[in-house]
């Protein structure tokens, strides 16, 4: 009876206040959809390069059909200097450019190894990344093809002057991703971390909001004084509805989008389930520690937005001191990235990243260990304003 009257009343104070739906469901199926359409096609295409041809031979020619020929670049116009392609560059028309010398055909038939450049704005890690790997790999096309020429002019086969050229043949097979795509990696990340985040800090101010609003001996008395009741009653609507957009979440990124998940959906679903749970109960551990609403929820935004840094997936944790690696481990984004990559990419056994799972429901259970605290904390705390 007493749990009936929390669930009532819990869910009175959520439909008084539109942040709970907004925060709650609106803000993460945003994300949702805003990510994935952001992303929608794998890899950006079509980037804007210019090129700079000082040679103007049939060579630099033949160089500059072929670097526009890839999917992911576009040859924005040709520049007759240097200069004009840099301000162009800082300008933002263009992301980089090709440098072509003067006497780059000739001193390539001479064998003379003849130079080319090329510049990219490394402001944007992932858009020079791609113009790296497609000009480099031009270059390297173009250096393959004036050898494979000048050998045929002396008189060698086509197989030996392959053999000369590419001594050793190499076969690329990326896995669990073949199609490198961003979307893959970045939206199972990101879109969780800021419902994780969300998650915390709406944990944070529906328990705070009781401190701040001075109805916390109230809700402790319809909750018979029993805190773990009150808490119950308290979470569990919060929690019914996280799970229904964390369901909605998966679903629409392994069922309707068919992002690759090769242990099966419903894996990821649990490991879903039980980040939700640890959120929440990480959020009443920061509520339980440093009563104080805005303090508490300086923690909660400060811990969440870190944990898109120190979980591993944007940078490599065993590339961080040892400290970090295991500072790392006190954030439930890196375990549910764990399970991500072992369960959906991998297709491995849930066996594989127990202890993972068993941490995010450590998470989730250590609230247990501050009850008496933020129980004394909610009948004995004063809200400064």
């Amino acid at each position: 009876m007493a749990l009936r009257r929390l669930l009532l009343r819990e869910m009175r104070r959520m439909k008084r206040q539109s942040l709970y739906g907004f925060c709650m469901v609106a803000a993460p199926l945003f994300c949702l959809f805003f990510f994935t359409s952001l992303m929608r096609d794998g890899l950006p295409e079509q980037l804007p390069i210019g090129i700079v041809d000082e040679d103007h031979s049939s060579v630099s020619r033949s160089i500059a059909r072929n670097l526009n020929s890839f999917s992911q670049l576009e040859v924005e116009r040709q520049y007759p200097g240097v200069h004009e392609a840099r301000k162009a560059m800082q300008r933002g028309e263009i992301y980089g450019f090709y440098l072509l010398p003067e006497g780059l055909a000739r001193e390539a038939v001479g064998g003379r190894r003849p130079t080319v450049s090329f510049y990219m704005n490394y402001s944007y890690l992932i858009v020079g990344s791609l113009l790296y790997r497609d000009m480099r790999t031009m270059s390297e096309l173009a250096s393959a093809s004036v050898g494979l020429q000048s050998l045929l002019a002396r008189g060698a086969t086509e197989q030996q002057a392959m053999a000369l050229l590419q001594p050793i043949v190499i076969e690329t097979h990326p896995i669990h991703n073949p199609w490198l795509n961003y979307a893959v990696y970045l939206c199972n990340m990101l879109i969780p971390g800021v419902f994780g985040l969300l998650i915390t800090m709406m944990t944070v101010y529906a328990v705070g909001g009781e401190i701040k609003d001075g109805t916390a001996r109230e809700w402790l008395k319809t909750g018979q004084r029993s805190i773990s009741l009150s808490l119950l009653g308290k979470l569990l609507p919060h929690t019914l509805v996280y799970f229904l957009v964390g369901f909605l979440i998966d679903f629409y990124l392994y069922v309707w989008l068919h992002y690759p998940c090769h242990g099966g959906w419903g894996g990821m679903l649990l490991n879903t389930m039980l980040f939700i749970l640890a959120c929440q109960g990480l959020g009443v551990v920061m509520i339980a520690v440093v009563p104080a609403l805005r303090l508490a929820l300086s923690w909660a935004s400060l811990w969440g937005v870190v944990a898109f840094s120190i979980s591993g997936f944007s940078f490599p944790l065993m590339a961080m001191h040892p400290t970090l690696q295991a500072v790392a481990q006190l954030f439930p984004l890196r375990h549910y990235f764990l399970i991500y990559v072992n369960h959906a990419l991998n297709g491995n056994a849930p066996v594989y990243v127990w202890p993972n799972y068993l941490a995010l429901l450590a998470f989730a259970l250590l609230p247990l260990c501050f009850l008496s605290r933020l129980k004394r904390e909610l009948i004995y705390m004063r809200y400064v304003q």
